[in-house]
C-alpha cells in the first residue's frame, strides 16, 4: 500500500524490510521524536538525508526535521509497522552506547604524542564509559545471538558490526576518537600487551552475562585508521545441538549414525571456515557412549566442555601441536580421538595409522565437497589405498540460514530458481517461500541457521575411484552410484520444503 501511495505522490518508496539502514544515520534524530512522528533516518548522501515517513507529504514535519538535524532532508514513504519495528531495533541499545561514547569523547583531553597513551591507559577503570560500551557490545551481541563483533576504526568513526546467521550487520557508528579507549579495554580484558598496537594478537576473557557462562576469542589486527578487532562470542553453556536437528535428511542421518557407531575408522567432516564443522563433530560426541570409552580430543582450542570427554587443546609455547599432541593421546589408550583439524601431512598420517590400528578417529578439514576432502588428503602425500581402507566416511556441510516463520510467506518460482531446480535435477516447482520480514528477524527474512550436508561412505566403488586416482567428477558419480546426494541438491529439497531460499542457498553453498 505505502508503495502504490509513493507512485501516486511521486515519493520514493523505503522498503525497510529489505533496506539496510545506516546507525549513524538514525541518531540523528531523538527517539522520541522519531517514534512520536512515525520517522527513521536511513541514510545520509551527498550532503541530504533520506528519512523514511509515513506521511511525506507533511511539510511542516519536514521543516521541523530540517531544523533538528540541519540537512536537507529528501523524504521516503514507508509502512508505519515497518518504520516503528525498526526504530525499535536501532535504538534499542544505541542510546546507553551513544551516551557512553560522548562521555569518553568530552572526558579526553586535548594532547598528543605519548601524553594520550597514558590517558587511555589511566581512563580504564570500572567507571569508564569505555567499560560501558564493551560491557553493553558484548551483552547486546549474546542476546541478538551474535557468533561474533566486529570493531572496526574507520576514517571517521568507530564501526560496530555483529555476524548474525553469517551475515555481518551494522549495529552502531560511534565517533573515532572512542576508538583506542575501547580497543584497549578489551585487550585488558583479554590479558593482552595494550601497549603494543603493531602487531596482531590473539587473546581470551572469560565471564559471566544474563547468568551465562561466556568465553570470548580476541584477535586484533593494526589496520590505516586504528586496531581493528573481533571477539567471538562462544556460550560454554548453549545446550549442544543433537544429531538429528543439526539438518541431516533422514537418509543421510541414517548413513552417518551407522558409519558414527562403527567399532574403528576415520570420519572426516569438511567444509570452509565458519560452515558448522565443529558442531557438527561436537554432536558426533555427544551421541557416542562416554561411560564406556575413553574418548579424548586435541583442540584449537576447546570451545565447549564435556562431563565425560578428556579434552585437551593445542598450545604453542608448549609445543603440543595436533601432530604431537595426537601422538601423546595415542599413549593414553583411546578408543574415540576427536583431532579438531587436520591441516598437515604429519597430523594426516597419525590420523590414518590410528584409524587402521583399531581406534575410531573423528576430524574435520578445509574442503569444499566430499570428493575434494578425498582429494586434499591425496594432495597432502597419502597413499590412495591407506585413505581407501581407514576413511569410512565423510560428511561435507555448509550453513543455511532458514526463512523467519514469523513472516515466511510463498511466491511464484522465478526463472533463476527455476533454472537452480533444473540444474539439480529436481521438477519445477509449483510454490517457493520466503520470508517478508518482521521485527523477530530484525527484518531480514531469516532467523536461525541450518545444515545442508553430503554424507559419503566408502563402498567397493569409491575405493576403486580412491585407489586407482580418480578425478573429482568420478569419485563423486561413484559416490552418487552409493547413495551419496550432492550438497546442491540437499540444499534444493530444503529449499522446496521452505526451510531456506534459493537466494540464500546461492549464497552460501559454492562449491569450487
Amino acid at each position: 500500500l505505502a508503495a502504490k501511495l509513493g507512485e501516486h505522490l511521486q515519493v520514493p518508496f523505503a522498503d525497510l524490510r529489505r533496506e539496510a539502514i545506516d546507525p549513524g544515520a538514525a541518531q540523528l534524530i531523538p527517539a522520541e521524536f522519531a517514534r512520536k512522528n512515525v520517522v527513521l533516518p536511513i541514510r545520509e548522501r551527498e550532503g541530504a538525508l533520506a528519512v523514511a515517513m509515513e506521511d511525506p507529504g507533511n511539510l511542516h514535519l519536514v521543516n521541523d526535521l530540517t531544523l533538528i538535524t540541519g540537512r536537507k532532508i529528501a523524504p521516503h514513504i514507508a509502512g508505519r509497522s515497518d518504520i516503528l519495528a525498526n526504530l525499535s531495533r536501532v535504538h534499542s541499545m544505541q542510546p546507553r552506547i551513544h551516551e557512553a561514547a560522548r562521555s569518553l569523547e568530552e572526558s579526553r583531553p586535548q594532547l598528543t604524542g605519548g601524553r594520550s597513551m597514558v590517558f587511555e591507559l589511566s581512563s580504564i577503570t570500572a567507571s569508564s564509559p569505555a567499560v560501558d560500551i564493551v560491557n553493553m557490545l558484548i551483552t547486546q551481541g549474546l542476546r541478538d545471538r551474535a557468533s561474533d563483533i566486529h570493531v572496526e576504526p574507520q576514517k571517521d568513526f568507530l564501526r560496530i558490526r555483529f555476524r548474525i546467521d553469517g551475515v555481518l550487520q551494522d549495529v552502531a557508528h560511534l565517533p573515532s576518537a572512542t576508538g583506542a579507549a575501547v580497543a584497549s579495554r578489551i585487550k585488558i580484558m583479554a590479558s593482552m600487551n595494550i601497549v603494543e598496537r603493531r602487531r596482531a594478537q590473539d587473546g581470551q576473557i572469560s565471564l559471566t552475562v544474563d547468568d551465562r557462562d561466556l568465553d570470548v576469542r580476541v584477535a586484533t589486527i593494526e589496520t590505516i585508521w586504528g586496531e581493528k578487532l573481533v571477539l567471538r562470542l562462544l556460550d560454554r553453556r548453549r545446550s549442544l545441538i543433537a544429531l538429528r536437528q543439526l539438518g541431516f535428511s533422514s537418509e543421510a542421518y541414517e548413513r552417518f549414525h551407522a558409519m558414527l557407531h562403527s567399532p574403528y575408522g576415520m570420519i572426516i567432516v569438511s567444509g570452509p571456515t565458519g560452515s558448522g564443522k565443529t558442531t557438527t563433530l561436537y554432536a558426533a560426541l555427544h551421541e557416542l557412549d562416554q561411560q564406556v570409552r575413553n574418548i579424548m580430543t586435541i583442540e584449537d582450542p576447546v570451545e565447549y566442555t564435556f562431563d565425560n570427554i578428556n579434552q585437551s587443546q593445542i598450545n604453542k609455547l608448549a609445543d603440543i601441536s595436533f601432530a604431537n599432541g595426537l601422538r601423546a593421546i595415542l599413549r593414553q589408550d583411546p578408543d574415540i580421538i576427536l583431532v579438531g583439524e587436520i591441516r598437515d601431512r604429519e597430523t594426516a598420517e597419525i590420523a590414518v595409522q590410528s584409524a587402521l590400528t583399531g581406534h575410531m578417529v573423528l576430524s574435520s578439514l578445509h574442503a569444499t565437497d566430499g570428493p575434494g576432502a578425498l582429494l586434499r588428503f591425496i594432495d597432502m602425500g597419502i597413499e590412495g589405498f591407506l585413505i581407501a581402507s581407514s576413511v569410512i566416511s565423510i560428511v561435507a556441510q555448509r550453513l543455511v540460514r532458514k526463512v523467519c516463520d514469523g513472516c515466511k510467506t510463498t511466491h511464484t518460482p522465478t526463472a533463476e530458481e527455476l533454472e537452480f531446480a533444473a540444474s539439480v535435477g529436481a521438477p519445477p516447482p509449483k510454490r517457493l517461500y520466503h520470508g517478508v520480514g518482521c521485527a523477530r528477524c530484525n527484518q531480514t527474512g531469516y532467523y536461525d541457521r541450518v545444515g545442508v550436508f553430503e554424507v559419503l561412505t566408502m563402498t567397493d566403488e569409491l575405493r576403486r575411484a580412491v585407489t586407482g586416482r580418480a578425478g573429482h567428477r568420478e569419485i563423486m558419480d561413484a559416490a552418487v552410484k552409493g547413495g551419496a546426494v550432492p550438497l546442491r541438491r540437499d540444499a534444493w529439497d530444503k529449499a522446496a520444503a521452505g526451510v531456506t531460499t534459493v537466494s540464500e542457498i546461492l549464497r552460501s553453498v559454492y562449491i569450487l
